[in-house]
């Protein structure tokens, strides 16, 4: 009898221990980080880059938060299709948008500053306006490519149909101030954010037309995250300016800031690509 009690005390107990470490493991979740294309850091760069944000977020949720680096677009689509990921922060911007109209994900934020196409031509271009791109070359990103489809958009709204005009599509962005600078193109479309954008004018060419303003860099919850969770997020968000250690880890992830007003934006968005 003495030798059967000890046997359900220990049962009991590995049991409980058992138990315990399920309820730990269920308690911690993923956040899943894309960069896009451009992007040039391995893994554990990218956990180093973003554990801060995910420490902010685990605060809020009164739990771990792990980064999980999504390498691939596939695989960044399959983690929020299977609800593998608890939170998605991604560039670019349609693939958040796809979670929340196509997998129930929750709009939490997107960062400053938004995302633009800007139309760029070269130093001693003769066009003035965005009027003047029509029956010029362009160049843009490959045709598949967020930007392209981005710029495609803007110039649609200004009376510019692309698959009317004479377009070159390239494989990178960089590509298309080799395409202007050469005179193999007219006028291009690239990115606010990217590296080519940030140094044009400088390097003495000239933005002709910059976009509507788009969400960038977009965060977004699984389905699970309740909506006070959701708000308790925002909040901690919002505070990061405040202090030091805020003000870092957003230089840290290249950002200057989370807005939380964007979703009526990111709900449109996809209409807006055509996608």
């Amino acid at each position: 009898m003495h030798t059967r009690i000890l046997a359900m005390l220990a049962l009991g107990i590995s049991i409980s221990m058992a138990a315990g470490t399920a309820r730990a493991q269920a308690q911690q979740l993923v956040l899943g980080i894309s960069e896009g294309t451009s992007g040039g850091l391995d893994h554990a760069q990218v956990i180093a880059k973003y554990q801060g944000l995910a420490e902010v977020i685990g605060r809020a949720m009164k739990s771990k938060v792990s980064v999980v680096f999504a390498r691939e677009f596939r695989q960044l689509e399959e983690g929020m299709q299977t609800g593998r990921f608890d939170f998605v922060m991604a560039r670019p911007s349609d693939y958040p948008a796809r979670g929340m109209r196509d997998y129930g994900y929750s709009y939490i934020a997107s960062t400053k500053p938004d995302g633009q196409c800007f139309i760029i031509v070269p130093k001693g271009s003769a066009l003035k306006t965005i009027n003047d791109v029509k029956g010029q070359r362009i160049a843009l990103p490959e045709q598949v490519a967020y930007m392209s489809r981005f710029c495609a958009a803007e110039l649609r709204d200004k009376g510019i149909l692309i698959g009317k005009e004479n377009v070159q599509f390239v494989r990178e962005q960089a590509a298309v101030g080799f395409y202007l600078d050469n005179r193999f193109a007219d006028v291009g479309g690239v990115a606010s954010y990217s590296g080519i954008a940030k140094k044009w004018e400088k390097d003495g060419g000239r933005i002709l037309h910059k976009s509507v303003s788009q969400p960038y860099f977009p965060l977004v919850a699984n389905k699970r995250v309740k909506p006070e969770q959701l708000k308790a997020i925002q909040l901690e968000l919002l505070a990061l300016p405040d202090s030091e250690a805020g003000k870092e880890l957003l230089k840290r992830i290249g950002v200057e800031q989370f807005d939380t007003t964007s979703e009526p934006r990111m709900r449109e968005l996809l209409k807006w690509l055509n996608l």
